[in-house]
């Protein structure tokens, strides 16, 4: 899998809420100002090559759909950052967030609970 670029992420975020959508309906998703509909158009038929989406055909139109889940792209994108930005080290990315973000106590504290409940979780699973 390919890092989406910013264009292409943009309409990939319109079919992942649509589920499936003709170029019309992407451009209106879209926000102001809004794209040409060839340059929409060429953009999906990129994420078709890269097959992040195909299509169902209607005549001469095309209706698009997602390949690939929001949750897929985003397991890849985030394993793709923390590799680039903190060595592939989770613990070194939750440092720098906690540390150099203004997070709240409140946030930091559902941060823990939440942490602290895939714990449960994985412990469970080794037990069997």
């Amino acid at each position: 899998m390919k890092e989406l670029t910013k264009a292409e992420d943009q309409i990939m975020q319109v079919l992942w809420k649509l589920k499936k959508a003709f170029v019309k309906e992407i451009i209106e998703e879209l926000p102001e100002p809004k794209p040409a509909y060839n340059t929409v158009s060429t953009i999906v038929r990129i994420l078709e090559k890269k097959e992040f989406i195909d299509h169902d055909a209607f005549g001469k139109t095309f209706r698009y759909y997602p390949l690939i889940s929001k949750k897929e792209y985003s397991k890849f994108y985030l394993k793709s950052f923390v590799g680039s930005y903190f060595s592939s080290s989770y613990k070194q990315m939750v440092s720098f967030f906690t540390k150099e973000e203004s997070l709240s106590l409140e946030e930091m504290e559902e941060m823990q609970k939440l942490i602290e409940n895939q714990i449960i979780i994985k412990k469970e699973e080794q037990n069997g």
